[in-house]
């Protein structure tokens, strides 16, 4: 498994998404580690309200689609969640569990957006750029918390993993 190469006996916790799609990846890690996955509702995906379910096709032909794409800071889907509310959960909820492990190594399962979105805020971009950034399925993104902030190591990293091992 690829969290081998990076000490994943080391890995103090796993945390995943309550959907199905995390959950499944984090089982994964937790057979080969050795640790029980807790589920975590701050590492969901975006709450896009009334378009759940709603075919991307039709979507984009929504003038509102543009607002998405160019201006997400600016938009909210209708009855459901921010970019920028999604981000501060991301965000609040990674620094959370990150205090509750201090020194240690976390797994945090979760989805492209959410993750897109904690990498800006890390970098300290701007959230209407985050879509810039590339997350494939099962990809890891490591970020390395700080007293000085945080520090992205990786992102999107689909390969060898071993150079993130702690020192």
């Amino acid at each position: 498994m690829r969290l081998a190469a990076m000490g994943a006996k080391q890995i103090a916790a796993i945390y995943s998404s309550p959907l199905e799609r995390t959950k499944e990846t984090a089982r994964a890690i937790s057979k080969e580690v050795g640790i029980k996955v807790k589920q975590e509702r701050g590492l969901l995906e975006l709450d896009v309200g009334d378009w759940t379910g709603r075919k991307l096709s039709h979507l984009r032909k929504l003038n509102a689609w543009s607002a998405v794409q160019k201006y997400p800071s600016g938009f909210r889907f209708p009855n459901g969640e921010s970019f920028v509310e999604m981000q501060t959960r991301m965000s609040e909820t990674v620094t959370r569990l990150v205090k509750s492990h201090p020194g240690e190594t976390i797994v945090a399962v979760s989805h492209a957006d959410p993750i897109r979105a904690l990498v800006a805020h890390s970098m300290g971009t701007h959230l209407d750029l985050f879509q810039r950034t590339v997350v494939s399925p099962c990809s890891v993104t490591a970020i390395l918390y700080t007293s000085g902030g945080p520090i992205v190591l990786s992102v999107n990293n689909t390969g060898e993993l071993s150079a993130l091992s702690p020192a």
